[in-house]
């Protein structure tokens, strides 16, 4: 992989990369039309990376349809798939912790605790091994974005980040690799955490931040088969709760849809 990049960037090649743990849909494939715009050779990474997951049974679950992802890498022309195994990631006993502050403890690092110490270790080598140029990440995952933006300025690592707007079927719902899991009836259910987000976009008001919380979290609560991790409105810079003063504002959702956990955002102003 170095080898085969390092020749095409003497040649004058700008690398763009698109990390993922593969069950690639659209979202993902918008990030890598993105990418071919900002450079000249795009790499995408598949891989399962075991260290972000702290429910085994979630990393047992997670889809690996690897046959399905070539193809639909090789339709939307992608230069290079990195495709590792566990054991040529990780060594026995490797010891990793990156100080990311207070993000780490925040939302999904509250309900999944070590998520992002993972997240920082396997971007820290995909970084280290493809060097980017530029790197590109989805919207949905609006915490991940913030905590490796902080590695990159932490560690000063020369990559420029770029989060793409989320993807989303015709009715609203946020595209993810969890997806498949959802029965037709959650299919339905899970449609409250989109509109509830558009709601509270629309109808912001930096006067009213808790009341437009609570109404959310209620909304959520009371749909059948849905079981609410949290709802916030928050500082879109630190995922602190946002008050009348904050300057940009983000809402970001988590909940579990039947036995499938979905997450989502809006960005309300930036």
């Amino acid at each position: 992989m170095q080898q085969h990049l390092a020749k095409l960037k003497a040649d004058g090649a700008v690398i763009t990369f698109v990390p993922t743990l593969g069950a690639l849909h659209a979202g993902h494939l918008s990030l890598i039309k993105r990418a071919q715009k900002l450079g000249s050779i795009v790499v995408c990474s598949i891989f399962v990376n075991p260290t972000q997951f702290n429910d085994p049974k979630d990393l047992e679950m997670y889809p690996r349809p690897i046959a399905d992802d070539i193809q639909k890498l090789k339709q939307v022309n992608c230069d290079v798939l990195f495709n590792p195994g566990v054991n040529e990631m990780y060594a026995d006993n490797e010891k990793w912790h990156l100080d990311i502050g207070g993000l780490e403890g925040l939302l999904e690092g509250k309900f999944r605790p070590g998520h992002y110490q993972g997240v920082t270790q396997v971007v820290h080598k995909l970084f280290d091994i493809v060097k980017p140029d530029i790197a590109l990440f989805g919207q949905k995952d609006y915490q991940q974005f913030l905590v490796i933006s902080r590695m990159v300025s932490l560690l000063n690592l020369p990559v420029k980040l770029v989060m793409c707007p989320i993807e989303r079927e015709a009715d609203g719902l946020a595209m993810s690799s969890r997806n498949i899991h959802l029965s037709p009836a959650d299919r339905k259910h899970a449609l409250i955490l989109s509109k509830t987000l558009n709601k509270i976009k629309h109808e912001f008001n930096p006067d009213n931040i808790s009341q437009l919380k609570q109404q959310a979290e209620a909304v959520i609560s009371n749909e059948p088969g849905v079981e609410l991790a949290y709802f916030e409105i928050a500082d879109g810079d630190t995922l602190h709760p946002a008050d009348k003063n904050t300057k940009s504002f983000v809402a970001l959702v988590a909940a579990k849809v039947g036995k499938t956990r979905l997450i989502d955002n809006v960005i309300i102003n930036d």
